[in-house]
């Protein structure tokens, strides 16, 4: 089988989003052809070079997405009148979406509404003749680009600035949008440039993405505009994996402070749309746990096409530590991440100073690294706090300067692996008040520590009951359940046990490719080949088309949204 696998910001790439995930599916399933397709994010990323490739990927076809140089292309008149009709209408859809359902809140955690079924509601945000709509300018976007060249140019032109102004003006455009400043506008349609690079690529053709038996994104979003594409111009099936929905990533990436509410709304509706329209015309979609499965559900996934796989971890280095638990230091407990405002490292600390009352001879290991200036000055306020509720006592159990308070970064003298930093510890905790899937409890649990986590994204589901979980955001909870383990040796030996074997059950490589190997096999036998296929010397390539193309049955049955050239 020949898979085109599309990735943004990561593989092949030394450095980004997904790359371990996605070398590790490439090489597992060596029986397969890939041909990469790769949108780069910086300058700097594409001068780190790729990782090395394996043989059975094919060829690797990369494009920035980072910048969009002038592509010369000067459009004639009716082809700048199509322009102007395409953007006119996805920039209507986006203006009137219904997205001011006062039951929906929309959180870091998620989406909550108040729906009968007790899921959130309202983030599909519009009708199936929105959606239309939505698809029809967003394809005859990509057909205008295919036939001219590309559209780099009118992107950025004032006719698309002077679209936006229109359909904000518009009856029925809500009283946020109407309120959009010029200076509103060129931020929108800036954006909306950047997101809609994809379109003027050169990969939907049979010697591109046509070629393939299946694309399969490693993202939504934007990043899924080649798989749209490909199956829109050559009926290509498409497999998305989210293991972070990119329409969450969008809300917490922007912020209500420093951004025009007109702003907000349009960008909002727009990643809404382009979600609802990608798991419109997926034929599977996957994500890694219920939390997230959730997201897609309302925003449009048809729940039947939604499929659970939690993603391959390599099990091999945390071996050693899970088979010799009784060599961590009974009194330590140990947290192990990022440092961000996100993991709530305050309450953490302010929880420890409560276990310390109670046991005296406790010790907290803080291991991880402060990436950017903002988590700088965040570790910088964490040391502070941490000298301030625990100062030296020359009377304590330990002697003057000795902290029971540790900040250390991975790779040095007292942590120089992850297995050896969670090994170090009795327990590990999780203090986060915003998680997708937690990974560094699933490292806990290769490691076959007992652990305490706070309930934010998919822990529950990710521990399934073999450690304690206590509210985010209460230091005191987070502090008994700590001491309860620390008191109880028998307790946390049989809690580690247990959550190192279900992490060896349903988190390992091999459980995720055989996974993904079984999807692709469903998804060809269910969309045959509807394309003539030829061998080097230009004769029909025989059994091109799957015999149960021939067969009438529901795999045969296209679609009832599919384009009309594929009924």
């Amino acid at each position: 089988m020949r898979i085109g696998l599309v990735t943004e910001g990561g593989y092949p790439y030394v450095s980004g989003d997904a790359g371990p995930w996605c070398e590790r599916l490439v090489r597992g399933l060596e029986q397969h052809e890939f041909d990469l397709y790769a949108l780069s994010r910086s300058r700097r990323q594409e001068d780190e070079g790729w990782v090395p490739l394996p043989p059975q990927v094919g060829r690797v076809r990369t494009a920035p997405l980072w910048t969009a140089e002038d592509d010369g292309v000067a459009h004639g008149r009716r082809a700048r009148r199509r322009f102007a009709e395409c953007y006119g209408e996805l920039a209507a859809v986006v203006c009137t979406a219904d997205r001011d359902d006062p039951r929906v809140h929309v959180g870091p955690d998620g989406p909550r509404g108040l729906g009968d079924s007790g899921a959130p509601d309202g983030l599909t945000g519009g009708t199936d003749a929105q959606a239309d709509r939505f698809a029809s300018a967003l394809y005859g976007l990509a057909e205008l680009a295919r036939d001219e060249g590309g559209l780099a140019g009118a992107l950025r032109s004032e006719t698309a600035v002077r679209a936006l102004e229109r359909a904000c003006r518009a009856p029925g455009a809500p009283s946020a949008v109407r309120e959009a400043r010029v200076r509103d506008l060129l931020a929108v349609a800036a954006h909306l440039e950047r997101a809609l690079r994809p379109l003027s690529l050169d990969w939907y053709e049979d010697d591109g993405l046509g070629a393939a038996d299946l694309c399969h994104t490693a993202a939504g979003g934007t990043a899924a505009l080649p798989g749209l594409l490909a199956r829109h111009f050559c009926d290509v099936p498409l497999l998305v994996t989210e293991y972070g929905v990119q329409l969450r990533a969008h809300f917490l990436a922007t912020d209500a402070g420093t951004t025009a509410p007109a702003v907000r709304s349009l960008l909002a509706a727009f990643h809404r749309a382009l979600a609802a329209e990608v798991y419109r015309r997926a034929a599977v979609v996957t994500h890694g746990n219920a939390h997230a499965r959730r997201w897609q559900e309302r925003c449009g996934a048809d729940r039947a096409q939604l499929r659970t796989v939690p993603p391959g971890m390599d099990a091999a280095p945390f071996a050693e530590a899970g088979e010799s638990p009784e060599a961590a230091d009974p009194g330590t407990l140990v947290w192990v991440g990022r440092i961000e405002p996100a993991k709530d490292l305050v309450s953490l600390l302010h929880a420890f100073a409560e276990v310390r009352r109670q046991e005296t001879g406790a010790r907290l290991r803080i291991v991880g690294t402060a990436a950017g200036p903002d988590a700088a000055a965040y570790l910088g306020h964490c040391r502070a706090l941490a000298a301030q509720l625990f100062p030296d006592e020359a009377d304590g159990p330990h002697t003057v300067g000795d902290n029971p308070v540790s900040f250390e970064e991975l790779g040095g003298p007292e942590a120089p692996t992850l297995a050896d930093a969670y090994a170090s510890g009795a327990v590990v905790v999780l203090s986060s008040v915003v998680e997708g899937l937690p990974v560094s409890l699933v490292e806990a649990m290769f490691c076959g520590r007992a652990t305490v986590s706070t309930d934010v994204g998919a822990v529950v589901e990710v521990i399934g009951g073999t450690g304690l979980v206590v509210p985010p955001r209460n230091p005191r909870a987070l502090a008994d359940a700590c001491v309860t383990l620390l008191h109880d040796p028998e307790r946390r030996a049989r809690l580690g046990a247990a959550a190192r074997a279900r992490a060896l059950e349903l988190f390992t490589v091999e459980q995720n490719i055989a996974a993904f190997n079984g999807i692709y096999l469903e998804i060809v036998s269910h969309c045959p080949v509807r394309r003539v296929l030829l061998d080097d010397s230009g004769e029909p390539l025989p059994f091109a088309a799957p015999a149960e193309a021939h067969v009438p049955g529901h795999w045969t049955a296209v679609p009832a949204h599919a384009p009309e050239a594929t009924r």
